[in-house]
């Protein structure tokens, strides 16, 4: 019997309520994160640092299992600092595991390397300004500066942070949007004028359907799956498209329902459920609209109403015929190769699609972390625009962002192509010039870094080191910076990748309280949803030498910028001295200190959701893409010699014991891995064909065009419910696979879910 068939059949439930305790007492100090639990996300509570999902103010708790295990890792009783650094080299942490890393505790007192000793060692928080500002003004550009930002930053942070950089004299602000959903903002940029998502929350009690592509909510976005089970129980369709099956999307049992919680009943989730192959999924949208325009001309002749929103078409888009004549040219052959579906699977969800008032399209990392991502989610915008499905209620669309405020950010200003209207904003607020020129992204930064074009790096939180692609890459580049500066709650393998000098710099938790001269302080975080609302720390700092992520920025600000037009110890004394700016800077924040006093906080807005187009014609628009020629297996197996094995399409993803870079644990409930981090995914025939049992270690290559070689090994194998040809995988462990210049059309981003690789059967396999 496979291992596959043992797998659990509904996610949430009592299970996940174990979970979540016991990562409370793992924290080591329970009573205070039970606490935390009943006031994370709520008025005058703090913002989970997990995940970007919106919250209504209906209910008692509002956090869920991995939000649970995010708050607990964080407030935890363990610290490490002067005793723990003189103990470890590190050249003898950097043998450590990342989970064995973030596992020591909340790093508690700033610290400068010594290269004498290999060691990290005390430094006062002047000095460590003092020495950022030297690196920094000793550089011969501005644009030799690498600024990182985390999602998990405050608007405050954020905004004081861009700010900083462009007095400074420059745009480089890469920043983990780089790496994730850049392209849904350029996609929706280019064809609705705003880069975020059209919907709020309360959508998805109105829709007639939902359609979930390239997405695993119940691991991801835990506090989705109530909104999808709200949405099914009221006669919703859910229509999932992912590569593979998740249990969290066919049955979920939510733990705040005592029947589900305390017996084996559940909610069923998905209407259908169709796993496309990797990178196919424009394929398969192209085919729920062709089948959608093939039914209209059948319609029309017929004399029947058309099933397309013709009027709305009319008055608010552009560039439809355009895109009518690629879909009729595109084959179903071609449709049916590339996305793995059969006509008749495919025509279903278009049926479901047709039949339905109001659609939500959503989707994550499934869907952006391809070389075509950019026109994947323009054809999904295309499906959505055939019938109207922007601008009223129940419909719209739905990117769902990772970090908790990593959409902020990019509202903040953190953006390495800001728009001419933001930099003109920011020179007529600050009465400074604006640096013009196009500034670094991930990638960019880590080439410049890599040629030692770029000396100092600066990351405000993350783990850049094990979230980019090309890990060897990645960690020479930021070796090769003069400065690496962090600050962070906890340690992490970026720490300890270190050229000349480098700095840890400790700051407070979101659950921390945050004292300034004037009080304590409230931050703000913008959702998915684009409601902005506070957030309050309700417990003391775990250590007396922490700083906020605001502070840290401010005072490096006051020791770099000489002769500053600003007294950037008054944004430090008070944070409403910093809304005040942004309030004045960037639309949308008018009467900004007043709005964040109510609870829930205020929405943004959203010009599409408004059916205001800010586009260059002021009209949505159509985009007429062809389908790829060849995906990225496809095209090395085109190049490859006869010696060659067989190639696989593998993905990268996240575990139930995981967030981003951060691992809570070594198991993966839901896909029923115990104790293993080290786990390929495979379609069982796929296994036997390459003559691979279930625990059999393999090695796995990946293929690219430079010929270099990219290993890693001691992978076990495990069969699963996945499309032939396409193998999945964790990362940070795959991300050495992933070519650092594998990257998506327009988006820059890694191709962590389209990675070409071969496999090896290793002759030291372990005992079972």
């Amino acid at each position: 019997m496979s291992k596959a068939d043992n797998l659990p059949t509904k996610a949430g439930g009592i299970d996940s309520l174990k979970s979540t305790l016991k990562h409370i007492l793992k924290s080591q100090q329970p009573q205070t994160n039970l606490k935390n639990l009943l006031i994370a996300n709520k008025d005058k509570g703090f913002d989970c640092p997990g995940c970007a999902w919106g919250d209504n103010q209906h209910g008692f708790l509002h956090f869920c299992e991995n939000g649970a295990k995010a708050i607990a890792w964080e407030s935890t009783s363990k610290t490490i600092g002067e005793a723990f650094f003189a103990k470890h080299s590190v050249s003898a942490l950097l043998k450590q595991s990342d989970y064995w890393l973030e596992y020591q505790g909340r790093l508690a007192q700033p610290l400068k390397y010594n290269s004498k000793s290999d060691h990290y060692e005390p430094v006062s928080w002047p000095e460590a300004f003092a020495l950022i500002a030297k690196h920094l003004n000793d550089l011969s550009s501005p644009d030799e500066a690498e600024f990182y930002t985390s999602g998990r930053a405050s608007n405050e942070a954020s905004f004081l942070y861009q700010l900083f950089g462009r007095l400074f004299g420059t745009n480089n602000f890469p920043d983990c949007s780089n790496m994730c959903h850049e392209a849904s903002g350029f996609a929706l940029t280019k064809t609705i004028g705003i880069g975020k998502g059209t919907v709020v929350l309360d959508d998805f009690d109105e829709a007639d359907a939902i359609f979930v592509f390239g997405q695993n909510p119940g691991t991801n976005h835990p506090r989705m799956m109530n909104a999808l089970r709200s949405a099914a129980k009221k006669g919703c369709k859910i229509v999932s498209f992912n590569n593979l099956k998740e249990v969290a999307l066919e049955r979920f049992a939510s733990p705040q329902d005592p029947l589900e919680l305390l017996t084996p009943s559940a909610t069923k989730i998905s209407h259908a459920y169709f796993t496309p192959k990797l990178g196919g999924d424009m394929a398969a949208i192209r085919g729920m609209v062709k089948t959608i325009l093939d039914a209209n001309k059948i319609a029309l002749a017929a004399g029947k109403p058309q099933i397309i929103k013709q009027e709305f078409i009319d008055l608010h888009c552009d560039n439809f015929a355009e895109y009518a004549a690629v879909v009729a040219q595109t084959s179903w052959s071609k449709i049916e190769s590339q996305s793995g579906l059969t006509q008749a699977e495919i025509e279903q969800a278009a049926h479901v699609y047709m039949n339905s008032d109001n659609v939500i399209c959503t989707w994550a990392m499934g869907l952006t972390q391809h070389k075509h991502s950019v026109a994947t989610i323009e054809e999904l915008v295309n499906l959505q625009l055939l019938r109207g499905n922007i601008g009223k209620k129940g419909a719209g669309l739905c990117p769902v962002r990772g970090h908790s405020n990593v959409q902020g950010n990019r509202t903040m200003g953190i953006n390495e192509k800001p728009t001419p209207q933001f930099l003109q904003s920011m020179a007529s607020v600050t009465k400074q010039t604006m640096p013009q020129n196009t500034g670094h992204n991930v990638y960019h930064a880590l080439k410049a870094l890599c040629n030692k074009q770029s000396k100092v790096l600066i990351c405000l939180g993350g783990n850049l080191a094990q979230a980019a692609a090309d890990t060897e890459y990645t960690h020479q580049a930021i070796k090769n910076s003069e400065l690496n500066v962090q600050i962070s709650t906890k340690l992490n393998r970026s720490h300890l990748l270190i050229g000349k000098d480098a700095l840890i710099l400790p700051c407070l938790g979101r659950t921390e309280k945050d004292h300034q001269v004037s009080g304590e302080q409230v931050i703000t975080v913008e959702d998915t949803f684009s409601m902005v609302h506070a957030s309050r720390g309700q417990v003391e700092p775990i250590s007396n030498h922490l700083l906020s992520e605001t502070a840290i920025v401010a005072n490096i600000a006051q020791a770099t910028l000489k002769n500053s037009v600003y007294n950037w110890q008054s944004f430090i004394d008070d944070y409403a001295n910093i809304r005040l700016l942004i309030e004045s800077s960037i639309p949308g924040f008018k009467d900004f200190e007043e709005k964040i006093r109510k609870p829930g906080g205020f929405y943004l807005g959203n010009s599409a959701a408004q059916l205001q187009w800010q586009t260059s014609n002021k009209k949505a628009q159509f985009s007429a893409n062809n389908l790829p020629d060849k995906l990225i297996a496809e095209q090395l197996a085109s190049t490859k010699s006869e010696s060659r094995k067989e190639l696989f399409t593998l993905q990268s993803l996240r575990s139930h014991d995981q967030y981003n870079t951060t691992i809570y644990g070594m198991n993966d409930r839901y896909r029923g891995v115990s104790n293993e981090r080290k786990v390929l995914f495979i379609n069982e025939k796929d296994a036997k064909k390459q003559k691979l049992k279930e625990d059999d270690l393999v090695s796995i290559t990946s293929i690219w065009f430079d010929n270099e070689t990219r290993t890693v090994s001691d992978f076990k194998v495990r069969y699963y419910d996945i499309p032939k040809g396409n193998l999945a995988a964790y990362y940070p462990e795959t991300n050495p696979l992933v070519p650092i210049d594998s990257i998506g059309d327009n988006s820059y981003t890694p191709t962590s879910k389209a990675i070409a690789v071969t496999l090896e059967k290793q002759t030291n396999q372990r005992i079972i």
